[in-house]
């Protein structure tokens, strides 16, 4: 159980204390979860879905480093929120590989939303074709180190990348649940996802 090195909130603490890194603060459902160090960074590295201890996330802010690979069709990692368990969840996520692809096609699939279990990315692409995953301008390294800024008010979720003025994405959400957990979350296909300095800066957020 790990927690990722953060800022304090006014109604809520996630501390910057590196030690915090070995304490019981992330409820862990994945393959891998532990402790990094890397780039300047102190976070975790995480392979499945690892949620915030005792924590609800309804409308905010989501600020979070996060750095994947450039594996096709194996570097998929984000935040899920508004969760009620593993299987039922919002999720913003992301697709290195595709960032700067000479594959036009591809590269409009960098960022997406899905509502899981109800709206998964392949039946929005059927169903709803680029309204749910976009590009994103400037494509950052797909190596390296990008910052997100996810901000979540009433059923409106918009997604800026690298301090960029103009969204990413910007969504409705697809289910009416107005809260719920809040955590990090990697692909399960072996390749993992690395996260760091997750902040989180609510209109409401509180310990149920």
């Amino acid at each position: 159980m790990i927690l990722l090195p953060a800022f304090c909130v006014p109604s809520f603490c996630l501390a910057q204390n590196r030690s915090l890194l070995t304490s019981d603060k992330l409820i862990n459902f994945s393959k891998t979860l532990i402790p990094l160090n890397a780039g300047g960074k102190q976070g975790v590295t995480c392979d499945g879905i690892a949620w915030l201890k005792d924590t609800h996330f309804s409308s905010g802010t989501i600020e979070v480093d996060l750095r994947g690979k450039d594996v096709v069709q194996k570097s998929f990692l984000g935040i899920v929120f508004h969760g009620v368990d593993t299987t039922t969840y919002d999720i913003i996520y992301f697709r290195p590989f595709n960032f700067r692809t000479t594959d036009s096609v591809r590269r409009i699939h960098a960022v997406q939303y899905c509502s899981a279990p109800d709206y998964p990315w392949d039946r929005l692409r059927a169903e709803r074709n680029g309204q749910f995953e976009k590009g994103i301008q400037p494509p950052p390294d797909p190596e390296q180190w990008f910052h997100a800024r996810i901000e979540v008010h009433g059923k409106e979720v918009s997604v800026y990348v690298n301090g960029a003025r103009h969204s990413s994405l910007t969504v409705q959400k697809l289910n009416d649940r107005k809260d719920g957990l809040i955590g990090i979350w990697s692909s399960s296909y072996g390749v993992t996802g690395d996260f760091a300095n997750l902040v989180i800066t609510p209109e409401n957020i509180s310990r149920p």
